[in-house]
């Protein structure tokens, strides 16, 4: 009797009919022992052979099938009779005289070359992996394996491969998102059978890991090219961290995504691998061409179009790559500053409420499809609200001190305070920083009016500089001592530059690598006093002449080479070269002529853009300063002095006050009517016009004439206040007297403000105790006023020291007391010792106070603040800190390390615990 048998697929009957004709077999006919069923086309062609498929149950049926064949065709006779039930009459005329079992394990065997056989995991991973390797066999078969025995690896990695279009080896997550890019390729997965595709997706699980199950449940339920953007959504309605159970919202979300998964869960870690996976994907396809790249920002797109869709929009600022979470995030921040203000009193913010503003600050820089330049503005709003926090000093007592106030503090101040300006596209970020900026203002406007007091007082009282750097002493007690020591100049005169553009400058400078910025003795920066009005006509000549005195371009050259007859002074015509050529070859020849002492030049760039373009929204530098990077490049062998002739203020828009005035200058008028509200007199031999007496605003927004970008010719210290910067290539010993520069950048610019001091006011990047060194320092020997390269004092404060207050018995358990433990037991540790380079050992007391510095941060701190606890000069900062990495780097273990934002030193305190033997008590 007949035996009950499956149906076989059409590949099968093909593959038995492909072994069959290759056997040579002079047969009309071959039976195949299977169902007799057929639904498929009854005439294959194989090899230009025609061959019909025909269903037998029954022998007649059979005997039919042969009496009917054509002449130029073959027969598959499909039957579930036995050969005695077919008789040896009917398969006299068949091949082999006997019915062939269809075994789908020899197809397999067969698709992959015929000489190999699967072995029993695959066998027992079911019928299902035959008929798929059997139906799905390319053309030219399957890549055989190695040897004779087909692994199920092998099998499955090459049919999952085949059924997603993806190379075997790329089934990761990486490629199964790829392919879900793909809709056309997705249909050939979701049209397969159930029990195949249930398969392979089990499969895809086990090499791909967890990541498959969301990415082939969307694909399944007809969200597959959704499944990028659902990955991207997976970091908001799965927050990482362990034990925080969803809030009501995201839980009602998660519902609402199910249908986009067909009905799955996910877990939290499958989500976590999921989103980890979407964003792998976006950022290569960010760094990819243009193409790829509109992908990725479609992709973006679509995440935000499904969270409106799911209503978890608000929900975004989880979202540390999606747009929308950036700017949930920047809003946030915004209403963080604020708070921060509203919450203060007499306009210091409370420090709480400042560091919550960090907190926020920290979310936006670790977005990573931030808008760095409204990250950047951000940053410089902290940085003011860290300075309003900063107690005021005593008002200043001299004209240096002022002058000092404004290159070492207030400089930047006005560096940061035109970011904010500037604002932000964001009108609840704006409304921040505007209300920033008046409270920036209260405070700037009171220095303003202290500096032009002071400017008032030593002017009208014709009062004796001493250590004061005044414009027209620049190249007596500046440029001649340098060339009296052998050393040759290049004088830059950048019209216009004030001290936050002088800031810029030297920064762009220092980090090009190639320069090393000096200051006399290696102290802080100092500033030059400009004359008055602060104006072009004024001080370019004056700074020429070596007096007060006004003139135009021809008395420049005349006085100036009265006084250095061998040197060459150029100005903006004499700079201008031809096609192909950066640096005329005249003013080359002349800078590297050996008989020249010193080349100046006079740049216009920034003096130019306050009537031309906006200076407040120029980050100056080397490329933004027209001409300055390639003299630069041909000066390598002298002494760089950039100087200005006077600084700027920016127009202030809206608030920007129009006075009326006798003439049509801008910033100052002649003495016809008595000062008005932000006005004062001012009169002396250092006022070249007006016969002695001009009236000078000392309030950045008034204005006299028609409005411009910028202007200059009053009495704020942004526009008297000149920056000095000396550079030499990579030469601190260049010129006698002076040494490579420290740290220009106050404390409230680099660190974060954690902790109160005892005394209730703000403490910026808390600092270690004083920790002694080897050996004792000098006092500083008193200088007489005249003495020293021009007169600069040692750098210390003009504020009498207050009596040290008797120690309270909290004292003894300060936190700092731990932090010196810790830091002399690691000096003191075998380890340490070993590891001590003795070639050129960075000193004791300098690994002290990086590391103090960096425990007390918790483990961070900026490269510039290690630099000003250590006393190191800042060119020698990147050096002395590999050496310190080196110095801790136990077994090639991480100890410090560098933040990827290239100016954060992190310091692993475990982990120095543990590699240097300490006591973690």
């Amino acid at each position: 009797m007949s035996v009950s048998r499956v149906a076989v697929r059409p590949a099968a009957v093909r593959r038995k009919v492909e072994a069959w004709l290759a056997e040579r077999d002079d047969a009309e006919a071959i039976v195949l022992l299977a169902r007799p069923e057929w639904t498929d086309d009854p005439v294959l062609t194989i090899d230009d052979t025609r061959v019909r498929v025909v269903p037998c149950a029954t022998p007649l049926a059979a005997r039919a099938a042969l009496a009917d064949r054509a002449a130029h065709e073959k027969l598959v006779l499909l039957t579930d009779l036995t050969d005695t039930e077919l008789g040896d009459g009917l398969l006299a005329h068949v091949s082999l005289q006997t019915g062939r079992s269809v075994d789908p394990w020899d197809l397999v065997g067969q698709a992959f070359g015929g000489q190999v056989r699967p072995d029993s995991t695959l066998v027992r991973t079911g019928r299902w992996v035959a008929d798929a390797l059997t139906e799905l066999a390319p053309t030219h078969r399957w890549p055989p394996p190695a040897g004779t025995i087909l692994t199920r690896d092998h099998a499955l990695r090459h049919l999952a491969g085949a059924v997603l279009a993806l190379d075997p080896d790329e089934l990761d997550g990486a490629g199964l998102l790829q392919w879900s890019t793909d809709a056309p390729t997705q249909m050939r997965f979701v049209e397969l059978p159930d029990a195949w595709a249930d398969g392979i997706a089990a499969f895809l699980v086990e090499v791909a890991g967890p990541i498959a199950v969301p990415v082939l449940a969307a694909v399944r339920a007809g969200h597959g090219t959704d499944a990028i953007p659902l990955g991207l959504l997976a970091g908001v309605l799965w927050p990482r961290g362990p034990g925080t159970a969803p809030a009501v919202e995201i839980a009602v979300a998660r519902t609402r995504l199910e249908p986009r998964f067909g009905g799955t869960r996910l877990t939290d870690h499958q989500a976590t691998l999921f989103l980890e996976a979407a964003e792998a994907w976006i950022y290569r396809a960010l760094d990819g061409d243009d193409a790829v790249r509109h992908d990725a920002h479609r992709m973006l797109r679509r995440a935000e179009e499904i969270a409106a869709e799911i209503d978890v929009t608000e929900r975004l600022v989880a979202s540390a790559l999606l747009p929308a979470g950036f700017t949930q995030r920047m809003r946030a921040f915004g209403a963080a500053v604020r708070m921060a203000l509203s919450g203060s009193t007499a306009v210091v913010p409370a420090l709480d409420l400042i560091e919550k503003a960090q907190d926020r600050l920290a979310e936006v820089e670790a977005h990573r499809s931030a808008d760095r330049s409204r990250v950047e503005t951000a940053r410089m709003a902290v940085r003011l609200l860290r300075w309003l926090t900063i107690g005021d000093e005593r008002d200043p007592s001299t004209m240096l001190t002022a002058v000092q106030r404004q290159i070492r503090d207030d400089g930047w101040v006005d560096r940061a305070r035109l970011d904010v300006f500037a604002g932000d596209v964001d009108p609840q970020v704006a409304h921040a920083y505007r209300a920033l900026h008046a409270a920036v203002d209260i405070r700037r406007a009171r220095h303003d009016r202290e500096f032009a007091e002071q400017l008032q007082d030593m002017t009208g009282a014709e009062r004796e500089p001493g250590a004061l750097l005044r414009v027209e002493d620049i190249l007596d007690r500046v440029v001649r001592p340098i060339l009296d020591n052998g050393r040759r100049i290049l004088l830059l005169l950048l019209d216009g530059m004030s001290a936050a553009a002088g800031i810029e400058i030297a920064d762009s400078l220092g980090r090009s690598g190639a320069w090393t910025e000096l200051t006399p003795d290696g102290g802080p920066r100092t500033g030059v006093l400009a004359a008055l009005p602060t104006i072009t006509v004024v001080n370019r000549c004056s700074l020429f002449s070596g007096r007060i005195t006004v003139g135009d371009r021809v008395a420049e050259l005349r006085a100036f080479s009265a006084q250095f007859p061998d040197s060459v002074l150029l100005h903006k015509a004499d700079l201008r070269t031809p096609a192909g050529l950066a640096v005329d070859p005249e003013v080359a020849a002349a800078i590297d002529d050996s008989a020249v002492p010193m080349v100046a030049a006079v740049i216009n760039t920034i003096d130019d853009a306050l009537d031309r373009s906006d200076p407040g929204t120029i980050e100056w530098s080397t490329d933004t300063i027209n001409g300055l990077r390639d003299l630069l490049a041909v000066a390598q062998d002298r002494v760089v002095v950039l100087v200005s002739d006077h600084g700027h203020v920016v127009d202030r828009g809206s608030e920007a006050v129009l006075l009326s005035s006798d003439s049509s200058e801008n910033r100052w008028r002649s003495a016809t009517i008595a000062p008005r509200d932000g006005e004062l007199l001012f009169t002396g031999s250092r006022v070249a016009l007006g016969e002695g007496r001009v009236i000078l605003p000392w309030r950045e927004e008034l204005r006299y004439g028609p409005r411009k970008a910028g202007y200059h010719g009053g009495a704020t210290p942004a526009e008297v206040v000149i920056p000095l910067l000396v550079f030499a290539a990579q030469d601190e010993h260049a010129v006698p007297g002076w040494a490579g520069a420290p740290v220009s950048s106050p404390e409230w610019w680099r660190e974060p403000i954690r902790e109160p001091a005892s005394n209730g006011t703000a403490v910026v990047a808390s600092q270690p105790e004083t920790r002694p060194t080897s050996r004792p320092a000098r006092p500083p020997r008193q200088r007489a006023q005249d003495e020293g390269l021009f007169d600069l004092p040692s750098p210390v404060s003009t504020t009498p020291p207050t009596p040290a207050a008797p120690p309270s018995p909290d004292a003894a358990r300060a936190p700092v007391e731990p932090v010196s433990a810790l830091v002399d037991a690691l000096l003191a540790s075998p380890v340490y010792a070993d590891r001590r380079d003795t070639r050129a050992p960075i000193p004791d007391e300098r690994v002290a106070a990086m590391l103090s510095t960096l425990v007390v941060g918790n483990g961070r701190a900026a490269l510039e603040t290690l630099a000003t606890r250590a006393g190191i000069p800042v060119h020698r900062m990147s050096g002395t800190f590999a050496a310190l990495r080196r110095l801790l780097q136990v077994e090639g273990y991480p100890v410090l390390s560098l933040d990827p934002d290239g100016r954060t030193a992190k310091l692993d305190i475990p982990l120095m615990i543990e590699q240097f033997g300490l006591d973690p008590t």
